[in-house]
């Protein structure tokens, strides 16, 4: 017992230590921004402030300050544009490119996060880049929203847990992360000018906590404002967020970066929290010249004439030396960053396996038996053509993409002959066409196993955004229905093959009621990377078991979905009340007691696990431990993502069925048991009290549900304080 106080006292002394000298190298940093600061003038001030390209903000040449690079996007470093917007033609630009956002979160694994990001931020280190513009980690609400492919989940605890590895995976590498869209930014309808209402509430529970443990526990060094209105003011200057929640209560202390075009007013930018403004040429028309924004010139006149402080623009400039201070941008200390590797493509694979989902598997038809099968009929254009990612900003150019038909052939080899029909046209209000139906239905008699691979598609290459483009940037889908007339095309296909597989690739659910009931085995692909083929037939031949689980509720058709049955979407006359409140995804479909078409958190394995022993016992200062065994009862190794949900007994004001507070993915082999352990603090068991402005935690009793998704509840425990 000595030895250990003495350890323990050793540690102790030494973390104080690191403590004092880190203190001691913050000043040290900012006596040198101050110093840096006092030698310039007003004009070099305002010149940090807004953009002076598509993709740099202005620095300072003689004080050895450069200007700041950013890029695109939250998936990949978006391919070159040097000063301009349009795309520098013959350089080596093509990198690897990950999977989406919702396919991180669909792995459940924070250490793949941060693998993600650390891809992410060597790529852009290599490529140049101080900043990345991602990731983005706004509340998936409501089902049609075309950018929540680029998000992670509609729940605030998983996104907050994802983003923080991905920000420390970024930033460990020397490049900025940029957080986005902060607030509110739940639908590319009316972006530009769509004024967002909500409960404080709901705010502070569901919107706002991703973005607080970026900041808090991520140590986010940049944030990007959002294009929409917050309670009648834009959210690139809204004095609530940024001032207020952001920069005061959170601390953050790096600079506020503008969307593209999202600054409207001077006197607001000054005041209201926004250090650069970002846009191109574009933003203002005519255009003549960057120092014309609204941070520009203008700023310069109004500290010259006494209207504004000197000191407020000093702040703003300090923020920004902070970041270029912090990731070695002024002393040219950043580790070199390396590009397009097989180490980075690798990680893209594993991030794409992890992702995928099995959501239904009756008959136990998947994993296929290379050894039983001499044709497999692959069939769908979603599986011939690239598609691995979502339109927009998140647009690179990839070094090469593996097709799921390519990958189901490499895995298949000379021993199995794969034949591929069409199916079906991408071409937006298209319907089902007879020939690529008869050939699709002739090809699946024939074989021995048919893969259907459809779904969601974005715009066919990086320069462009498509008119077909259902999962992209500034715009959001019509409906929830399959696109192309491809319902027509699979029920077809299942009449002629009743256990042909169905592969649904995009960003989030889609209308499945006219024939679900008739397939047998479904696979969520989501948008999967340059590696996806491979990942998908690795897991379809049983070479990977499947561990993903959706991070977001699949209702059954959209009008089950919250914001559409009890909330306001598009919006009526440009304001989107959020009258749904705190009820988002699987609150509402578990407290409104609606049955959605797969649950958040539901994901199938080709094993089994067994829940057991579930203990929970309450500690000093509010917190609690639970503790349970998980066994691996199959006979394959497998991973299962262990979900621990709180329900509080008799609340004294309404609150949702269950929250998810904790969860643990877990690796196991045939046969092998293993205790977990969840710690839980006071936030676990709080709800937001708008009366008093804080959170609150009731005295009384909380039912503790651990389970492998939202609907599967396996062990239950009480606890009370």
């Amino acid at each position: 017992m000595k030895s250990y106080h003495k350890h323990l006292k050793s540690l102790l002394f030494f973390v104080s230590i690191c403590m004092a000298s880190a203190k001691a190298q913050d000043a040290a940093t900012e006596q040198k921004i101050t110093d840096l600061i006092g030698k310039m003038t007003i004009e070099e001030k305002v010149n940090m402030l807004h953009a002076s390209s598509s993709f740099t903000s202005g620095g300072v040449p003689r004080l050895g300050i450069p200007e700041l690079q950013m890029s695109d996007g939250p998936h990949g470093v978006r391919v070159e544009q040097g000063r301009g917007w349009n795309v520098v033609e013959g350089v080596n630009d093509a990198g690897t490119y990950l999977p989406t956002g919702n396919a991180l979160a669909a792995t459940w694994n924070p250490a793949l996060g941060y693998q993600f990001g650390s891809v992410l931020g060597s790529e852009a280190n290599a490529r140049g880049k101080d900043v990345i513009l991602g990731p983005g980690i706004n509340i998936i609400r409501t089902p049609l929203n075309g950018r929540n492919f680029e998000y992670l989940s509609e729940d605030p605890y998983l996104i907050s847990k994802m983003a923080v590895g991905t920000i420390k995976g970024i930033q460990d590498q020397g490049v900025s992360a940029c957080l986005k869209h902060y607030a509110a930014n739940n639908q590319e309808t009316n972006r530009m000018t769509i004024d967002v209402n909500m409960s404080e509430r709901a705010l502070r529970e569901i919107y706002l906590p991703g973005f607080k443990a970026a900041v808090m526990e991520g140590g986010v060094n940049t944030v990007m404002g959002a294009y929409n209105k917050f309670r009648g003011q834009w959210a690139s200057h809204n004095y609530y967020l940024l001032n207020t929640i952001l920069k005061r209560e959170w601390a953050f202390k790096g600079p506020v970066i503008s969307d593209w075009a999202a600054t409207h007013n001077t006197i607001e930018a000054i005041y209201n929290g926004l250090d650069i403004e970002m846009g191109t040429e574009f933003s203002l028309k005519p255009f003549k010249g960057y120092n014309t924004f609204y941070l520009g010139d203008t700023v310069t006149t109004l500290v010259k004439e006494g209207k504004v402080k000197e000191s407020i623009i000093d702040d703003k400039v300090r923020r920004i030396l902070r970041t270029m201070f912090k990731t070695g941008m002024m002393d040219k200390s950043r580790k070199a960053g390396s590009f397009a590797t097989k180490e980075h493509q690798q990680t893209a694979l594993k991030i794409a396996e992890e992702a995928i989902v099995l959501l239904k598997n009756e008959a136990k038809i998947l994993p296929l038996s290379a050894k039983k099968i001499k044709t497999i009929a692959v069939i769908g254009l979603n599986a011939f053509r690239p598609n691995a990612y979502g339109g927009g900003s998140s647009q690179i150019k990839a070094t090469y993409e593996i097709t799921p038909l390519e990958g189901i052939k490499n895995i298949a080899g000379d021993k199995i002959k794969v034949v591929y029909a069409q199916g079906y046209n991408v071409e937006r209000g298209a319907k089902a066409d007879a020939k690529l139906i008869a050939a699709a239905v002739a090809a699946a008699k024939k074989a021995d196993v048919v893969i259907y691979v459809g779904g969601w598609v974005h715009g066919y290459d990086y320069k462009v955004w498509s008119d077909n483009a259902y999962d992209a940037e500034d715009t959001d889908k019509p409906d929830m229905n399959f696109p192309f007339g491809q319902d027509e095309v699979i029920k077809a296909v299942l009449a002629a093959k009743p256990n042909a597989i169905m592969v649904l690739t995009g960003g989030g659910p889609i209308d499945m009621t006219q024939w679900i009931d008739k397939a047998k085995t479904i696979v969520q692909f989501w948008y999967p990377g340059m590696e996806g083929g491979n990942a998908l037939a690795n897991i379809l031949f049983g070479k990977i078991n499947p561990s993903g689980k959706l991070p977001m509720s699949f209702p059954k058709k959209l009008e089950d979905s919250a914001p559409h049955k009890l909330g306001n979407y598009p919006g009526f006359k440009l304001v989107q009340n959020y009258t749904e409140d705190i009820y988002v995804g699987y609150r509402y479909f578990d407290t409104y007691k609606v049955a959605p078409q797969f649950a958040f958190g539901h994901g199938l394995s080709y094993t089994t696990f067994n829940y057991a022993d579930l203990k929970v016992m309450a500690g000093a200062d509010k917190k609690a431990t639970a503790t349970l065994t998980l066994k691996n009862t199959g006979k394959v190794a497998g991973a299962e993502v262990v979900q621990l949900y709180v329900k509080e007994q008799n609340p004294k004001i309404d609150r949702p069925e269950k929250e998810l507070k904790s969860f643990k993915k877990v690796f196991l082999q045939p046969g092998e048991s293993q205790q977990i352990t969840f710690d839980l603090d006071a936030t676990a068991f709080s709800y937001y009290d708008e009366i008093q402005a804080k959170w609150v935690m009731d005295a009384g009793k909380f039912d503790i549900l651990v389970g492998s998704s939202s609907k599967d509840i396996r062990q239950t425990a009480t606890v009370a304080f």
